[in-house]
């Protein structure tokens, strides 16, 4: 790389991004040298602004520029999804099909990791559990995720809230030859009338 100090420090912040490698790191540090400097004020800006105006839902947990999400103010409340991330609910809401409400937990129990019950936001949620009529689990289908579902089922089961887990198995056009055992078994105890 080049021995110029201000290139070679915005390379290596650009890395610190996720899937971001040193290739990406340089193409992206040469396009903010060819910017001009308005776009690039414009940039620098928009990542400043995003630093001070969006914090978390003081409901779900997703991101917000307000107090409380759109979608805890407007959505039905007796249903809520639990997920990992603010990325996961995209996800969800990329379908246009779920009408509930959501709660990010912000990780997910792993003990060879130290992280605990008290360290993601179970807490919380077990807090807003009055008048909910089910509680969808939506982890990822890994160890950890798994673990996490389960241990929630078991808080919230003697509650008499019904708990569900979103189904897994083996994705549309995929080969089932290429499938992991995990995945192919997951989907065989999913399967459904047709």
């Amino acid at each position: 790389m080049n021995n110029i100090d201000s290139l070679n420090n915005l390379v290596a912040q650009f890395t610190k991004l996720p899937g971001v490698g040193q290739k990406t790191a340089q193409r992206y540090a040469y396009s903010v040298i060819n910017m001009s400097k308005e776009d690039a004020k414009v940039f620098s800006e928009s990542i400043m602004e995003v630093k001070e105006k969006v914090h978390y839902c003081s409901i779900c947990g997703n991101y917000t520029d307000g107090d409380v999400c759109d979608i805890c103010k407007t959505r039905d409340s007796s249903i809520i999804c639990v997920v990992k991330d603010p990325k996961d609910i995209d996800a969800f809401e990329k379908i246009k099909d779920y009408k509930g409400v959501y709660h990010v937990l912000h990780g997910t129990l792993s003990p060879l990791s130290g992280i605990g019950p008290n360290d993601i936001r179970i807490k919380e949620l077990i807090a807003r559990l009055s008048n909910v009529k089910e509680v969808i689990m939506a982890t990822n289908p890994d160890v950890e995720g798994e673990a996490t579902a389960m241990y929630i089922a078991r808080l919230i089961k003697p509650m008499g809230i019904k708990v569900t887990r979103i189904a897994s198995g083996v994705s549309m056009g995929s080969d089932i030859e290429y499938t992991d055992e995990v995945t192919l078994s997951r989907a065989l105890q999913d399967r459904k009338d047709i």
